[in-house]
């Protein structure tokens, strides 16, 4: 490899340029090449619609792929719940780093706690799947919430709940903490009560399967753990046939005794966005030693879920 920049492609979201601007000084350090990143505007950066109403999956992908395959760019970095489930066969996952906080958060005013807000409470979420879980938990401990859908990135979602419009928002740990505003949550919402989405905090690096020495060199910031973890997510999201603006939720997290980890548990959920109607369930087992462990484990949760009616929840099935 020569001593020439590589050009990391990214999103031109405040998110995206600093997840990426991290990216790039970790492979600056394992390449001893400059990184510039070379911004690209996607079909969801500049559409107001709903997510779901403009496909959900791959819109903030699309734009980024094509530039690797044009070879505009020599690699890409995306949020790793913002990928489709089906890889091309052109471009490959050659790192996925060290998973971000998985949770989501909630923003209130006044500093409220979820289990504070006040009765008709209005809570703003652009997301199914965290309408679902909120609607279910509000009705199984006698909250009275209200979940309002918006758009906008994370300046315009906190700006509803310093105006008064709503009194809280729910967003990704993972994305304040990138951006240095982590400081603003005013609750963490447990995995326990909501799920996050298949792949929520991780980063995916993505480059052109024919480019052998980056691959090589990007794997230097791969995490094998976060990489089983959330390949089983995907592989359960994949097997629901669901896009990623269905309700679904899924997390696997690593179950050590003291500093040996000694098994995986996935959890996965879907329900429909009013919450009266969920199919959560979960498997613990060995951690997967292979991608193809991985995928299987998620098959099967899948399999589980879908035999207790889940199909039924996710209203269309994606095309």
């Amino acid at each position: 490899m020569s001593d020439k920049a590589l050009r990391l492609g990214t999103r031109r979201s405040r998110l995206a340029m600093a997840q990426s601007g991290q990216v790039a000084e970790a492979v600056s350090r394992v390449t001893g090449r400059p990184v510039e990143l070379v911004e690209i505007t996607t079909y969801g950066d500049v559409s107001r619609e709903a997510l779901a109403q403009i496909g959900g999956t791959g819109v903030f992908v699309t734009a980024l792929r094509d530039a690797l395959l044009k070879g505009e760019v020599d690699f890409a970095v995306h949020s790793l719940k913002d990928l489709p489930t089906t890889q091309p066969d052109e471009l490959v996952v050659a790192a996925v780093p060290v998973r971000e906080d998985p949770r989501d958060v909630i923003v209130a005013r006044d500093a409220l706690k979820f289990t504070d807000l006040p009765s008709g409470a209005r809570i703003g979420t652009g997301s199914p799947r965290r309408m679902a879980q909120l609607n279910a938990y509000a009705r199984s401990h006698g909250l009275d919430i209200a979940t309002v859908p918006i758009r906008g990135n994370v300046d315009t979602r906190i700006g509803f709940v310093r105006s008064g419009e709503l009194d809280a928002v729910v967003l990704a740990a993972a994305g304040l903490n990138r951006i240095g505003r982590g400081d603003e949550v005013t609750d963490f919402l447990s995995v326990d009560t909501i799920l996050p989405a298949p792949g929520q905090g991780a980063l995916a690096i993505e480059c052109t399967a024919d480019n052998a020495d980056l691959i090589a060199a990007l794997a230097e910031l791969d995490d094998p753990f976060t990489r089983i973890a959330v390949t089983a997510e995907r592989s359960l999201l994949a097997a629901l046939e669901a896009g990623c603006s269905a309700p679904v939720g899924a997390l696997a997290d690593l179950l050590a005794d003291g500093q040996i980890v000694k098994e995986m548990r996935l959890r996965g959920v879907v329900g429909t966005t009013d919450g009266t109607r969920m199919v959560q369930l979960s498997t613990t087992g060995p951690v997967p030693e292979t991608h193809d462990g991985a995928m299987a484990l998620g098959r099967e949760l899948a399999a589980e879920m879908l035999a207790q009616g889940a199909a039924g929840l996710m209203g269309e099935r994606a095309q």
